[in-house]
């Protein structure tokens, strides 16, 4: 059995997002989406509600489970038996990143190995950031991120409008 965690903030979850992890089920015997912290980042949604968004975006993917947590991904994905490390990529910028994200895990826990799946093409220029963006400017969020998802973006960007 092969098991994969695919890490990210998920701030929202996008379809980019959806995209990779039900391409990733396919993949995959099990694939934990792993949902973290980041310091270099403000969320607008506080870490229970991105796993439970999540978790309600993939309830057709029996073999797909979230979880939060919080610390080194190697370490995440060692204690959940997971040899595999999902990323998506989007765009060269991507890759610069994750590379070397990597090259570090790798160094690290030489026995997980990194696959990096490309998003679909429709999905390329998706991010979070965006989305937010998009939100926060009362624009249409149809095609970017889950219906349930857009309903509470509309609902903290009419907060953070206040």
């Amino acid at each position: 059995m092969v098991k994969a965690v695919y890490p990210g903030t998920f701030d929202p979850i996008t379809n980019g997002h959806l995209d990779v992890i039900e391409r990733g089920a396919r993949i995959f015997d099990e694939v934990i989406v792993a949902v973290t912290t980041n310091p270099a980042k403000t969320p607008w949604f506080t870490v229970q509600e991105r796993v439970a968004m999540i978790e309600a975006c993939c309830r057709h993917l029996p073999n797909v489970q979230v979880m939060a947590f919080d610390g080194l991904l190697v370490n995440f994905a060692r204690q959940q038996g997971a040899t595999v490390i999902l990323k998506g990529l989007r765009a060269v910028s991507d890759f610069d990143y994750e590379f070397q994200m990597a090259a570090m895990n790798r160094q690290l826990a030489p026995e997980i190995e990194t696959l990096f799946l490309m998003t679909s093409l429709p999905f390329a220029y998706l991010s979070s950031s965006i989305v937010k963006e998009i939100a926060l400017l009362d624009g249409d969020l149809s095609g970017l991120v889950p219906d349930l998802v857009a309903e509470q973006l509309r609902r903290k960007a009419a907060e953070r409008r206040r």
